[in-house]
């Protein structure tokens, strides 16, 4: 019996990076993947030096791990350059893939990296359309960032979608 083997890279620690490790182990547990019965999971974590990310990602292609899981774009673009072979699976995190060069397609990703995304550019109006379909009184909407990683761009577009729905946007840094 096969045990196939998942490598699990992360830009954060181990600590950080459990609200979405734990769900990813749980979920292959319901669907009959339990680990160290038919998966073993190398976990590589980066903890905040991304630096680290091409490293680990060549460790687990030397581990000849069977996919690669992954979030962020740096850690993608490390996984991505460590291997054309393995499977690279996105958990959605970082900025849309095709913008940043990660596959050539939604639709058609090409190469061996696919996976899910947030794009949350292009779903920014539809997500201030829905709130305003959902709650059709609400007029003020607060924003929570992180202002180390303030996105002037992300802000204006938010603004710019609220506009027309006569909500207003107000930005908390958190």
């Amino acid at each position: 019996k096969k045990i196939f083997r998942i490598g699990y890279l992360a830009g954060t620690d181990r600590a950080t990076n459990s609200s979405r490790s734990e769900p990813f182990r749980l979920a292959l547990r319901d669907l009959g993947y339990i680990e160290g019965q038919n998966i073993e999971i190398e976990y590589r974590f980066a903890a905040g030096n991304l630096d680290r990310a091409p490293e680990l990602a060549a460790e687990l292609v030397r581990l000849k791990v069977d996919v690669i899981v992954v979030g962020g774009d740096t850690i993608v673009a490390a996984a991505k350059n460590a291997t054309k072979t393995i499977p690279i699976v996105m958990m959605g995190q970082g900025a849309d893939p095709v913008e940043a060069g990660l596959v050539e397609s939604l639709a058609r990703p090409g190469g061996n990296v696919t996976g899910i995304t947030n794009i949350t550019r292009e779903l920014i109006g539809k997500r201030m359309e829905l709130l305003k379909e959902t709650v059709p009184k609400v007029a003020h909407v607060a924003f929570f960032h992180d202002p180390a990683r303030v996105d002037i761009r992300r802000m204006k577009e938010i603004q710019a979608a609220a506009v027309p729905l006569g909500l207003t946007i107000r930005f908390w840094e958190v």
